[in-house]
């Protein structure tokens, strides 16, 4: 699987703007059967589903794709769960309101082998967060609008332990670090570039998109800058030069002392400046 920064979601009733979202720039396409689908259409879009990916992965191979189901415990889920299980095994299923570990072994034993991604939304879901991040599966999230439900919490400054500790626990159990959740405001384009630097400082890479217009906005914010990718390639340099020279210890021309964990989040930071687009 790539290195993701944008995932976009459509909604798996409406296959037009499936069918953008596959042609968009957005790294993954999220066709979601649980939010945006009305109760009345999730058995008609369910049924549509196997034809519809079917037909876009042959119109673009080798897509990223994963499917948002109705969450574990609604009338629907299992049903969601078999469509899953039915397509191509690259597709992987999104699982939203995730509270333990028993809810992944649910789905892994409905789906198989194929990818698990879940979105964690509420108090006891964050409370499990290392359990469930090291329950098999590929990625973790936060479902930040049921989670401030949860927390009864009206402003983002609430989530301010809520995303550190999804992030402690997917780096901790040895995922990648978790995409945002979604920036619903489409016309504030300053403020989703400054919610997007804020969960950069918190060690988040990526973020959810729900319109294309956010996705360039959202790449160029966690995009390495000029400046980072040439002090990355410049520990990568001279770690080379020292490992040629027999020498153990390299000092930078700043001052700075190279470890293990420099090398490795230099290497990282040129992996995604680098990434296929």
């Amino acid at each position: 699987m790539s290195l993701a920064l944008t995932l976009l979601y459509a909604p798996a009733d409406r296959p037009g703007l499936v069918a953008k979202a596959f042609a968009s720039r957005a790294d993954v396409v999220l066709i979601d059967l649980e939010d945006a689908v009305a109760a009345a259409g999730k058995g008609a879009a369910r049924e549509a589903l196997p034809d519809l990916v079917s037909e876009l992965l042959r119109e673009y191979p080798g897509r990223e794709v994963q499917v948002r189901v109705n969450s574990i415990g609604t009338k629907w889920c299992s049903k969601d769960l078999d469509a899953v299980s039915a397509l191509d095994p690259a597709v992987a299923v999104r699982v939203p309101k995730v509270e333990s570990e028993e809810d992944i072994a649910t789905v892994a034993h409905a789906v198989g082998a194929r990818h698990i991604h879940a979105l964690l939304e509420s108090a006891l879901g964050i409370e499990n967060a290392f359990r469930i991040a090291s329950a098999g599966i590929t990625g973790i999230g936060l479902g930040e609008a049921d989670l401030k439900s949860s927390l009864g919490i009206d402003d983002d400054a609430g989530l301010l332990w809520a995303r550190s500790r999804l992030v402690n626990a997917a780096r901790a159990s040895g995922l990648c670090a978790p995409a945002m959740s979604a920036f619903t405001n489409l016309a504030d384009e300053a403020g989703l570039r400054e919610s997007c630097s804020e969960g950069r400082r918190l060690g988040f890479m990526g973020r959810v998109a729900i319109h294309p217009k956010q996705l360039s906005v959202i790449e160029q914010a966690f995009l390495p800058s000029e400046g980072q990718l040439e002090r990355a390639r410049e520990v990568l340099a001279s770690i080379a030069g020292a490992t040629a020279a027999g020498r153990g210890v390299v000092v930078l021309a700043d001052g700075r002392f190279l470890d293990a964990a420099m090398v490795q989040r230099a290497e990282d930071t040129v992996a995604l400046a680098e990434r296929p687009t």
